[in-house]
C-alpha cells in the first residue's frame, strides 16, 4: 500500500487514542478541579468531547477503511480491525445514545443544576455508564498504540 496512506493511519492513531486520554484523563478533571461553576465545567467539558467523538468516527472510519484496503477479507481475521471497530461502535454510542439522554435530563433539570435536580440520580447512573464506555474505548486504544508496527 501507498506509505502516506500508512503513515496517515498511524497519524490517526495517535490522534484519536491521544485525543481520548488526553481530554478525558487530563482537560475535563482539570476543568472540574478549577472552576467554581460545574456547570460551566461540564459544558466545557461537553464541547471537548463532542470534537474528541467526531475526530474518533473520522479516524476510526479511516482506519478501517485502510485496513481493508491493505488486507482485503483477512483484515476481518485481525484483532486490530476488531479494536477499532468496537472503538467505533463505542463513540457512535456514546455520542448518539448516552450524550443525548444527558442533555436531556440538564435541559429537563433547568433552572436548576441537574446534580441539584430531582435527575440527579438517573444522571449519576448514565454518566457512570458514559465514564465506562469511555474506558473502555480507551483501553481498545491502547491495543491500537501498542500494536505490531509494519514497515
Amino acid at each position: 500500500m501507498n506509505r502516506f496512506a500508512d503513515k496517515l493511519s498511524f497519524f490517526a492513531i495517535t490522534l484519536w487514542v491521544g485525543g481520548l486520554w488526553a481530554i478525558g484523563y487530563l482537560a475535563a478533571p482539570m476543568l472540574f478541579a478549577s472552576l467554581d461553576d460545574k456547570g460551566l465545567a461540564g459544558m466545557l467539558a461537553g464541547r471537548m468531547f463532542t470534537w474528541t467523538a467526531y475526530v474518533g468516527m473520522a479516524c476510526g472510519s479511516y482506519l478501517l477503511i485502510h485496513r481493508l484496503a491493505v488486507f482485503g477479507g483477512s483484515a476481518l481475521k485481525q484483532g486490530f480491525f476488531w479494536a477499532v471497530l468496537l472503538m467505533l461502535l463505542f463513540t457512535v454510542a456514546g455520542h448518539f445514545g448516552i450524550q443525548p439522554v444527558l442533555a436531556g435530563l440538564k435541559e429537563q433539570a433547568l433552572p436548576k443544576e441537574v446534580m441539584e435536580s430531582l435527575f440527579h440520580d438517573r444522571f449519576a447512573r448514565w454518566h457512570g455508564i458514559s465514564s465506562i464506555v469511555y474506558l473502555f474505548e480507551s483501553l481498545l486504544g491502547l491495543v491500537l498504540v501498542l500494536a505490531p508496527r509494519r514497515g
